[in-house]
């Protein structure tokens, strides 16, 4: 749902310390000439775009039995919302010889996503997406950066009704691990973005547990079904 009365309080906030930094303006990202509007009205009033954060994301659905409906929902949100961001920055991009992406994906992206297949096959998407712009476009000028954080302090974190499925997804979340306040993530963002680096891990054990994937999948495979019995108190 489109908030545009919290973006108007948070651009009014950064137009109060420095004017004309800031506008609240709203924005489909699922669909795509939304995303070029977006892009458009920023080019009008700021100038070239010389980074983007796709960081819109929903999570719905359990398992294949997920209405097909919202399984497209999600996959614009979660993944063709980066598409068309990158659709229409590439070519002001190239043609400059600069730009930066920055990709909100998620732990699930890496690892994945106990309680929803939807989620995680779109952050695994929003990950490879990102991986590969950054290995066609990276001697180009174009830098990406992949975010994948584990719990973070949102109201889609905290909305999800008792014994839903974003609830299940929520528990696990917080029995992986310690759920960060949005301005610490943040600050990885930025500093990341300030050296360059391609994978952002707020939480570092997620580095570890990815590591562990790759070294031994099955047995990765074999304690993540230990840890869904243990969300699930089957």
């Amino acid at each position: 749902m489109a908030d545009i009365a919290g973006a108007a309080i948070v651009a009014d906030e950064l137009e109060a310390q420095r004017p004309g930094s800031a506008m609240a303006v709203t924005c489909d990202v699922s669909e795509d000439r939304d995303v070029a509007k977006l892009v458009e009205a920023t080019d009008r009033r700021f100038g070239p775009v010389d980074l983007f954060c796709a960081n819109a994301g929903i999570g719905v659905g359990v398992g294949p039995e997920t209405p097909d409906a919202d399984w497209d929902r999600i996959w614009r949100v979660n993944v063709m919302a980066h598409v068309f961001a990158a659709r229409h920055l590439l070519p002001q991009w190239l043609a400059r010889g600069e730009g930066y992406f920055v990709a909100t994906a998620s732990a699930a992206g890496l690892l994945t996503q106990i309680g929803s297949a939807p989620y995680a096959v779109t952050k695994h998407a929003a990950v490879a997406f990102a991986e590969w712009l950054s290995v066609t476009y990276g001697d180009q000028g174009v830098r990406v950066s992949c975010l994948c954080p584990q719990g973070v302090n949102t109201a889609m974190l905290n909305a999800s009704a008792p014994g839903s499925a974003a609830a299940v997804g929520a528990d696990t979340v917080r029995l992986a691990g310690v759920v960060l306040e949005p301005e610490v993530v943040a600050q990885a963002v930025l500093d990341a973005v300030r050296d360059e680096r391609f994978l952002i891990l707020p939480h570092p054990e997620v580095l570890t547990y990815w590591q562990r994937k790759t070294a031994d999948y099955d047995r990765w495979l074999a304690g993540m079904r230990r840890f869904q019995a243990r969300v699930m108190g089957t």
